[in-house]
């Protein structure tokens, strides 16, 4: 597989989105399975309105896609993207994620938006 090799500038946009420790822990969340906003609200005890300011910059920036399902929308990463082997380094390198899901499972707080 050739390596792709990102331009300074795009690599730097990268860099700033995920330099925030919000966008930084959804990434990581993301790479586990799709999440709608409403779990993502529970898991931040954030607002539902900030958490979807967090996802449009990441979506924007083509780091996520989302899915629409009925009303809900769901996000995953966006794993076409050439930024993604850089996204995929950066979560290597950072403690795992996954505990905070399966910890939203646990207390019956993972949210299903059918």
């Amino acid at each position: 597989m050739e390596k792709t090799i990102l331009d300074v500038e795009k690599t730097a946009t990268v860099l700033k989105l995920l330099g925030d420790k919000t966008r930084l822990t959804i990434t990581s969340l993301l790479s586990y399975r799709e999440c709608c906003v409403c779990e993502f609200v529970e898991i931040f005890d954030m607002s539902q309105p900030s958490i979807s300011q967090h996802l449009r910059k990441l979506r924007d920036a083509g780091l996520v896609k989302e899915k629409r399902k009925g009303q809900w929308i769901f996000y995953s990463l966006n794993k076409e993207s050439d930024t993604y082997p850089l996204i995929e380094t950066l979560l290597a390198n950072i403690p795992d994620q996954k505990v905070t899901l399966e910890a939203l499972e646990a207390n019956g707080k993972q949210i299903t938006c059918d």
